[in-house]
């Protein structure tokens, strides 16, 4: 902000600024993205950094364009125009999400375990957390400017009014949409951390992993041998690769576990689509080993799992780990007496995904995933910071099941239980209830913070360029 103000008479000089400040802050917080690639890919290391810094230099144009614009502002309306920042910030943001489909490492997220900042993604998600990050940060940066400017500093009162001012949305956000669970649990989740390799699994290996899924299951079923209660074990996404409609190995194999242990079983497979095609897919089989539900992915991951252009491009284009169909249902999986919505892999990163399944029904959510192939890397704090924002923002418990890690439960004020270490085998047993139904602002109302941001950002530069234009006419 001191930077673009620095430079405010001209756009392109604070398009570019903000443009070296997007391509640094993303090279810098994404490099993991390498790690696939080089590891796994056989991607000389030079080469796959070259490719992500074309990739960082396309999305560093999203804060090119915030430095461009608030330079406008900041022009018009003089030092006080830094103020609008964190609309400007927040409105951008948005436009990312919308025209790339992905908001990773949005600001908000930084928040993720500061209760106080993440209590306000239930009134406004991730856009309104956002905005007091931008916000207070543009206080800052107004009292720094006018001090190297030689401008008397502004007394504090306007600040600490501000902060009062959002006192009743804190209450309503972190007291009033937060219902707290009776102590009536109707279902026991056993969740399995198998730590499998990413590579080089020959048959006979993939089957003594495949046992020890099992094996780690029935150690914490032995815990609960006297638990009346419903038991539904969870896999995590995975290299093993399961299938389920067209194995009858793997359904013999599960079909024995599940009756032997009277449990169910929730896992990821690849199951077949009307399109000659197949799914990635969250199936869950039953205590006679029948398959009762099933969620097929709707966010895959782009040139990982399907490739984002038309044909015949999208054919001639390689992916990493398959080219699935598209899941267009936001199915609701029973698990025992609770109703799950099931986010797989990166599909905690959408917060429209989460809302989606609580406005079905959902009582919990459950995600799914495994990082592994990006390495021991921040990518296991990054992704579990999404699913952290998922359970504030819909006041729903999220179960997160991991290959590697990192595993935990994640209770509705964003608490994380007994995480797991990461690339480690481990399991946990928690235990989950119906919901009171009731549903955050954020899922009554989605992105409303968003939009009321963006269309003061347009009233602001509408109002900018109306003002120079009758300022020249005078």
């Amino acid at each position: 902000f001191f930077a673009i103000e620095r430079e405010k008479e001209s756009f392109s000089k604070s398009f570019i600024t903000g443009w070296i400040f997007g391509v640094t802050f993303f090279t810098g917080t994404c490099w993991w993205l390498t790690f696939a690639p080089i590891n796994y890919g056989g991607v000389p290391t030079i080469l796959a950094y070259i490719l992500l810094l074309g990739a960082t230099s396309v999305v560093g144009l999203y804060p090119a364009l915030f430095g461009g614009l608030f330079s406008l502002i900041l022009k018009r309306f003089g030092t006080w125009g830094i103020l609008s920042a964190p609309f400007l910030w927040t409105a951008i943001e948005f436009l990312r999400f919308w025209t790339t489909g992905n908001n990773w490492n949005s600001i908000a997220y930084s928040q993720a375990f500061n209760p106080i900042y993440l209590s306000f993604a239930s009134f406004g998600g991730i856009y309104l957390v956002g905005f007091l990050v931008v916000l207070f940060s543009a206080a800052f940066s107004n009292e720094l400017i006018r001090k190297y400017s030689g401008q008397k500093i502004s007394h504090p009162a306007w600040l600490i009014s501000l902060s009062v001012a959002f006192l009743p949305v804190y209450y309503f956000a972190f007291i009033q949409n937060y219902s707290p669970k009776s102590n009536k649990f109707d279902t026991n989740v056993i969740a399995i951390q198998p730590n499998v390799p990413m590579s080089n699994i020959k048959y006979d290996e993939w089957k003594k992993l495949r046992e020890r899924h099992v094996q780690l299951a029935e150690r914490e079923l032995e815990k609960l041998k006297d638990n009346p209660q419903p038991k539904i074990v969870i896999f995590p996404e995975s290299p093993m690769n399961f299938g389920w409609t067209q194995d009858r190995d793997f359904q013999e194999f599960l079909g024995e576990f599940t009756k032997r242990n009277n449990v169910q079983v929730l896992f990821n497979a690849s199951e077949p689509s009307a399109n000659q095609n197949y799914y990635n897919s969250a199936v869950l089989v039953n205590e006679q080993g029948r398959k009762i539900a099933q969620y097929d992915k709707i966010h895959l991951v782009p040139f990982g799992e399907y490739v984002p252009l038309p044909e015949p491009l999208a054919s001639l284009m390689p992916t990493m780990v398959g080219n699935f169909e598209i899941g267009k249902e936001f199915d609701i999986v029973p698990l025992g007496d609770v109703k799950a919505g099931i986010m797989i892999c990166f599909e905690s990163h959408f917060p429209t995904l989460s809302r989606q399944f609580v406005l079905n029904g959902a009582d919990v959510l459950v995600e799914m995933t495994n990082d592994g192939y990006l390495g021991p890397t921040p990518i296991l704090r990054q992704h579990l910071a999404s699913a952290v924002f998922r359970a504030v923002e819909t006041n729903r418990p999220v179960l997160r099941v991991t290959n590697v890690g990192i595993t935990g439960y994640i209770n509705e004020r964003g608490e994380v239980i007994e995480p797991s270490q990461a690339y480690t085998e481990d399991s946990r047993i928690w235990s989950i209830s119906k919901s009171d139904g009731s549903q955050t602002n954020y899922v009554k109302y989605g992105d409303w913070f968003a939009w009321l941001c963006s269309i003061v950002s347009l009233g602001l530069l509408l109002f900018g360029f109306w003002k120079k234009k009758a300022e020249t006419r005078l």
